[in-house]
């Protein structure tokens, strides 16, 4: 069967219970469209993945971070390179506040090439690594952090000193190993003051692999 992007985003999302809009889904396809194009002289996303992949592995994926996000939210993504979740989540949910942080220059002119196209506001974009913006962790408008691929639960943790005290929850969107990731960070996670407060497993629609939504508190 020939692939239609509509159809495979809203399978997928159906999968996940998570319900977009007619606007969404447009500007979801237009932000598709850009991705592909823009992949082939930018290393957003590997070149060889398929537009099905790219559907479920990209945007499906990123999406599941609905299941949990108030629309209202103030949402840091930490190393997001093509947008993966932050600016997807945004796109969906026009509402939220968006911080992306992400030090590759080609690949922020993305991004702020997407924001001009969709005309997106409440987004802020820092083209630095997160340790050099330590005003992020006295913004009240976050309520919430990720980082979708940069590093173990652990690692995130670390990578979020500057927030220690801010009472942000801590998204971590991991795969089939991420009991052993929550557990190997288990003296990290004392020594923040952080908790677990969800665990959310799911599997995506077509490939049928495993992801894990852990949600960590002050």
């Amino acid at each position: 069967m020939a692939f239609d992007f509509y159809t495979s985003l809203e399978k997928g999302c159906a999968k996940l219970g998570v319900d977009l809009d007619k606007a969404a889904k447009d500007n979801l396809y237009i932000y598709f469209l850009e991705l592909k194009k823009w992949s082939k002289k930018v290393n957003l996303i590997a070149k060889s993945t398929g537009d099905e992949e790219i559907v479920e592995n990209h945007f499906v994926d990123s999406l599941a971070l609905l299941r949990v996000f108030p629309k209202n939210g103030g949402l840091v993504d930490i190393g997001t390179g093509a947008g993966l979740p932050g600016l997807i989540c945004k796109v969906a949910c026009p509402e939220m506040k968006i911080f992306l942080v992400e030090p590759r220059a080609k690949r922020v002119s993305f991004l702020q090439h997407i924001v001009r196209s969709l005309k997106l506001e409440n987004v802020n974009i820092y083209c630095n690594r997160i340790e050099e913006i330590p005003e992020l962790a006295m913004n009240p408008d976050v309520t919430h952090i990720t980082s979708r691929a940069v590093s173990d639960i652990k690692g995130f943790v670390e990578m979020t000193e500057a927030f220690a005290e801010h009472p942000a929850l801590r998204l971590c969107l991991k795969g089939p190993k991420w009991r052993e990731e929550l557990a190997e960070a288990k003296n990290i996670l004392a020594e923040y003051g952080l908790q677990t407060l969800q665990t959310d497993e799911y599997a995506l629609p077509v490939s049928k692999a495993t992801r894990a939504l852990v949600v960590l508190k002050k």
